[in-house]
């Protein structure tokens, strides 16, 4: 981790971190994370842009139509289903939580549409507080450096939550994101270059540069 730390600002940080670092907004945070879901991080940067530039609450986000909001987040992947998913958020969030984003795991596993890694993004990002965000990278990564042995992302977060000490789960994510996209990457990982590489057994690898 620390090796990766000192590498990291050469990779750039991941979209939904630079967000966060910009605004400190818990509901960008989330509705980002959203967007981000099977999407370039450049798409989504704009994509982003363009959405909050017309809304930056879950009120204001309301006043658009799910059809306004698709033609301002296209071309993310599955626009138009991410522009209901996007109103339906916001109406959680207000009829339950007073248009607030609630700080709390298994609170914003309740709002519509929000799954683990988007919940558990929020909160390390949008709050700054614990959690392990396992999204493919982390759960690729991990397993291949041998540190885990999982099937599922879900399975590699509780497996994480057990051995993983507590002081790297805030940061786990946007480290391996980063390695994840220049490095080490799903097919042919650039291992020649990689700056762990005397540490990895390289589980799983058949091609690597």
């Amino acid at each position: 981790m620390a090796i990766l730390r000192r590498e990291a600002p050469a990779w750039g940080a991941p979209v939904v971190t630079l967000i966060a670092e910009q605004t400190g907004d818990p509901f960008r945070v989330l509705i980002s994370t959203i967007l981000s879901l099977r999407t370039k991080d450049e798409t989504t940067a704009a994509a982003a842009r363009r959405l909050f530039a017309r809304a930056t609450t879950p009120q204001a986000m309301l006043r658009l139509r799910a059809a306004t909001i698709a033609r301002l987040i296209y071309p993310v992947g599955f626009y138009r289903t991410k522009a209901c998913a996007i109103r339906a958020v916001c109406r959680d969030l207000l009829e339950r939580w007073d248009g607030a984003v609630p700080c709390d795991l298994d609170a914003l596993l309740t709002l519509q549409g929000v799954g683990r890694k988007t919940a558990n993004l929020v909160l390390t990002l949008g709050f700054r507080t614990p959690g392990i965000c396992v999204d493919t990278h982390v759960h690729r990564i991990t397993n291949r450096l041998g540190y885990v042995r999982t099937r599922t992302p879900d399975e590699t977060e509780r497996a994480l939550r057990r051995k993983l000490p507590a002081a790297h789960w805030i940061e786990i994510n946007d480290l391996l994101v980063a390695f994840g996209q220049h490095l080490c990457r799903p097919i042919s990982p650039h291992c020649t270059r990689c700056p762990i590489v005397e540490y990895c057994p390289r589980r799983g690898v058949t091609v690597s540069r």
